[in-house]
């Protein structure tokens, strides 16, 4: 095998690759050979047809079949001879393919960078350190508190966290449209659950009062048929119900899944909760910190290929998480340019650590992981028994013990400064109430 390769453009190489006519004529040989003992042909029993019929009928696309695989098995040893390290699979042109004379092929393709992590001496990260206070507990409590109230039907105009029962009417342009009509839709005032002149409306309403109202939806609204158009509204309230929270007691403990032990189990396993995110929070803290200095300080060049994977990747997710299917609607690549070459460098770089520091998945580390997913479950056993059933979820979970084992090691390389933290000021609880 003869192979010469060409640097075409940054990271790009040409592969080109001749194998001997006698190599390709034997390999076609021997598979038609396979093929007289099993093909069925008329006027022959199986078996036993003429080595010179099968070829007559099947040596064209024999021949074709074996220099295929051929040029797919010779690209790897090429490429193993030549110390290259493809980035994905090559573009192979043939040059030369015809029955009877040598092979020759090119085979295109990205190779991955040469990676050499910078000394790390020089980066300090902060290390957020917080406890969970009785305050912090006592906070959560009431927000869960609000996720339980208790309506109360009442006789008097509606105020803002009443919820007030309506039957509505709505229609743009004369005309009802899609979803336009409903009855015992329940709204809290002030939440921002419905048009903002329709809440505005209901402010004041008393149970039996009908009024018209102008509205506008905004033009980012979710529905397109009516985003940016202007409606006017037919409203009557049926009932106001005022909110009010519940009790910290053994019944509220009860709702939260809590049957034995009353307040005392519901607060210990709040504590906890907050104490996982906690720990959790600050750990991301560090791991961002760490991995952003990390892409910082070692520029690569990086394989095109790569990339447009991970922004394909990105785009994917997007439409996944805005409840969309159809892959024709996929968002702009721009956006995700960034983000894509910010994954594929810091995957090459603790990859290279992963390497050069000889880290082996620890098995500990991945059932703890496990444990820790399926922890929440309503059958933690079941659960645990599908993931361990599904390669592909466990090698997720291995990759993220694995980059757990290299954020640690990074950890001994780095200036770490312990930093004073509140549970708020690393989770964000409360910003948005």
């Amino acid at each position: 095998m003869q192979v010469s390769v060409t640097a075409v453009n940054g990271l790009e190489r040409r592969l080109e690759v001749t194998l001997p006519g006698e190599q390709v004529s034997r390999e076609v040989d021997q598979r038609l050979k396979q093929l007289a003992r099993t093909v069925r042909l008329h006027g022959f029993r199986q078996g036993k047809v003429p080595l010179a019929v099968v070829r007559r009928q099947y040596g064209s696309q024999v021949h074709m079949e074996a220099v295929s695989d051929l040029m797919e098995r010779s690209f790897s040893e090429a490429v193993t001879q030549q110390n290259l390290r493809p980035a994905a699979g090559p573009r192979l042109e043939p040059l030369q393919v015809e029955p009877g004379s040598e092979l020759r092929y090119a085979a295109v393709f990205e190779v991955l960078p040469q990676i050499t992590v910078q000394p790390l001496e020089s980066i300090a990260v902060e290390r957020p350190t917080a406890t969970v206070s009785a305050a912090d507990v006592d906070q959560m409590i009431d927000s869960m508190r609000r996720q339980k109230p208790i309506f109360t039907p009442v006789e008097r105009p509606a105020i803002a966290t009443d919820r007030v029962w309506i039957n509505y009417e709505g229609r743009i342009d004369g005309e009802l449209f899609p979803g336009g009509k409903g009855d015992d839709l329940k709204v809290i005032l002030g939440a921002g659950s419905v048009l903002k002149e329709l809440d505005e409306a209901l402010h004041g309403m008393q149970v039996g009062e009908s009024k018209t109202v102008d509205a506008r939806f905004p033009e980012d609204y979710g529905a397109k048929t009516v985003a940016g158009k202007a409606a006017v509204f037919q409203v009557s309230v049926t009932k106001i119900e005022s909110q009010s929270l519940p009790e910290v007691d053994a019944a509220f403990a009860e709702s939260f899944g809590v049957s034995e032990g009353g307040v005392e189990e519901l607060r210990n396993g709040v504590q906890l909760s907050m104490e996982r995110e906690v720990s959790e929070a600050a750990h991301a803290r560090v791991r961002n910190q760490l991995l952003d200095a990390l892409y910082q300080a070692n520029p690569l060049e990086l394989p095109r290929v790569l990339i447009d994977e991970q922004i394909r990747e990105l785009q994917v997710q997007m439409l996944r998480r805005a409840g969309v299917q159809q892959l024709d609607q996929l968002p702009p690549k721009e956006p995700y340019e960034e983000p894509a070459r910010r994954r594929v460098a810091l995957g090459l770089l603790m990859g290279e650590i992963v390497r050069s520091q000889a880290l082996r998945v620890e098995r500990a580390r991945v059932a703890a992981r496990l444990e820790a997913l399926v922890a929440t479950h309503p059958d933690p056993e079941a659960a645990k028994r599908q993931y361990l059933q599904s390669r592909e979820a466990m090698e997720q979970i291995e990759s993220a013990a694995l980059e757990d084992q290299a954020i640690e090691w990074l950890l001994t390389q780095v200036k770490v400064t312990d930093k004073p933290a509140t549970f708020k000021e690393l989770t964000g609880f409360g910003e948005n109430t």
